[in-house]
């Protein structure tokens, strides 16, 4: 049976041009939910990351998928840019916003995964903090005054990782450590208004940017587990919008909020699977293949 849990819902995927933001606004959209696409990169005028995918793409998968996708170039970091788009929403959408999704990134380029922070350029470093949290602060200063109107609603703040073991690299991890808090300070402050806050994570995304450096397409992305045997263990974006959709949909969200949430635990509660019927569970992998090397994930945040 088709799902239309979100019908009539307003969402703004911030950061929805590719990846994980491309595969939850394609999934709220095939859950009904009109959804507002934001990013730097459209079909007149690219991000400095040079990608070919566009906030256009995106829109018209959402509308393909059955939900209404709208494409609206912003650039998170301006807040001129980011209180327009919040203007427009509130206008088109009788001051509705039942779902912001805190997306961006473009940290890929900017991370120094060989130094330690004394080695690393500060500059660059700075720069991704403020490519990936401050974009997120920006939105939601403007976002959410629309949820706490309508005392509904959910914010998803999208990071890497639901525990405090060490993510490699230490702007990298400082970002999507940070973005976890973010997404506990909105809880508590948004939880009287009953609005939601969560953090969620992807296990091994297989993203466009993944499946280039593999050198792999997802029709054929398995020829690329004879280079790294824990690739045949990842998930579509589609599996990270499912997700959000499950939760989205949940009358009972509010008891998740402020929490770090996963794919690889959310699965399990709201059963839906990757587009190819199976159901990832890349901490089980973890747990396999993986702690004798890297140690345990840790507790969830």
């Amino acid at each position: 049976m088709e799902d239309r849990s979100l019908t009539g819902r307003v969402a703004l995927v911030a950061g929805g041009t590719r990846g994980g933001g491309r595969g939850i606004a394609v999934q709220l959209g095939a859950a009904g939910a009109t959804v507002y696409v934001t990013g730097r990169s459209s079909g007149s005028r690219r991000s400095d990351l040079g990608r070919p995918e566009t906030i256009e793409d995106t829109a018209g998968q959402v509308t393909a998928a059955g939900g209404h996708g709208i494409p609206v170039r912003a650039d998170h970091s301006r807040p001129d840019e980011v209180r327009a788009l919040v203007e427009r929403i509130a206008a088109e959408q009788d001051g509705r916003l039942d779902i912001l999704v805190n997306s961006v990134w473009g940290g890929d380029p900017l991370t120094d995964w060989e130094h330690p922070l004394w080695e690393q350029d500060l500059d660059t470093g700075l720069r991704l903090l403020r490519q990936a949290v401050e974009t997120h602060v920006i939105t939601s200063r403007f976002a959410l005054p629309l949820m706490v109107a309508r005392e509904r609603g959910l914010v998803v703040e999208v990071t890497d990782g639901n525990t405090a073991r060490y993510r490699g690299s230490f702007f990298y991890d400082l970002a999507k450590s940070a973005v976890i808090r973010l997404a506990v300070a909105q809880a508590a402050e948004l939880k009287p208004h009953g609005v939601a806050a969560v953090a969620v994570t992807p296990g091994f995304l297989r993203s466009e940017a993944v499946l280039d450096h593999f050198g792999v397409t997802e029709a054929d992305w398995r020829d690329a587990i004879a280079q790294d045997p824990h690739f045949a263990h990842s998930e579509t974006p589609a599996y990270l919008g499912r997700a959000v959709a499950a939760l989205a949909a949940d009358p009972d969200v509010m008891a998740k909020t402020g929490r770090a949430l996963a794919t690889w635990g959310l699965y399990q509660e709201y059963g839906f699977t990757d587009v190819d019927g199976t159901q990832p569970d890349f901490a089980a992998h973890w747990a396999d293949a993986l702690v004798d090397e890297y140690g345990p994930l840790g507790d969830p945040l």
